[in-house]
């Protein structure tokens, strides 16, 4: 199954400035991302915003074979919805670019099961929203749609889970931990400490290991992890902040 992949990017970040331009891999964060999709089979659009700071993001994607697409700079549902609209997709899985080392195969298994199964939204497993960051939502542009009725024009909605969240009579579920006991870590972009974290993992273990890999390491050496983890509270209580 082809399965649309939204990578969400922005130029501006408060915390870690131009933190998709930093050196990863074999290129920079966001060539690195893009590269991931190709690599696990998927379909990328790089979907930013029309500020013209966002120029290069453009630029980059197209090098990088992704499809793109410019829409609201702040308001993340309508531009999802607008994006959908344009390349005619009934459904698309979010690739955050904050994420280079997602998990490709849980992203198709996300997609998989909102197809079968008939929800309008698949949340990210537990452990990939406390900071593991392996997989993104699934969605349909139904239940995308009807989020951005209810809200205004030019809203910030960069939790877009909280505003999906209060549509009446969604149907969502959560995608199953792949394993049992998963490796607690922050695999995910925000910090200055974030990207010592994760350019160092892609040094020691290749930036295309895929996560079964990543983990292994992770378990052997338990006190990496620490490089950022101390981060991942005070992340947690400004994605709660901002619900609102």
């Amino acid at each position: 199954m082809s399965v649309p992949a939204f990578i969400t990017v922005r130029s501006t970040s408060s915390r870690l400035p131009g933190k998709c331009f930093l050196p990863f891999g074999s290129g920079n964060v966001l060539e690195h991302i893009i590269r991931r999709t190709h690599q696990y089979g998927l379909d990328p659009i790089v979907c930013t915003t029309t500020d013209s700071q966002d120029d290069r993001i453009i630029e980059i994607a197209r090098n990088e074979e992704a499809s793109v697409f410019r829409g609201e700079p702040v308001h993340k549902l309508k531009r999802w919805a607008d994006c959908c609209a344009e390349f005619n997709l009934e459904a698309f899985h979010t690739v955050d670019a904050d994420d280079p080392f997602f998990d490709g195969n849980e992203m198709k298994k996300s997609f998989q099961l909102l197809i079968d199964g008939g929800w309008d939204m698949v949340a990210p497993s537990q452990s990939s929203s406390a900071g593991g960051a392996t997989v993104g939502y699934s969605l349909t542009k139904d239940i995308v749609d009807r989020a951005v009725a209810l809200t205004d024009e030019g809203e910030d909605t960069e939790m877009m889970w909280y505003r999906v969240s209060q549509v009446a009579g969604l149907i969502k579920t959560i995608l199953p931990e792949s394993v049992k006991n998963p490796v607690e870590a922050r695999v995910t972009l925000d910090y200055e400490e974030d990207y010592w974290f994760l350019a160092s993992l892609a040094r020691i273990v290749g930036a295309t290991a895929n996560r079964p890999e990543i983990d292994r390491f992770l378990r052997r050496n338990p006190d990496f992890a620490k490089i950022n983890w101390f981060r991942n509270q005070e992340w947690a209580d400004a994605q709660a902040s901002k619900k609102i």
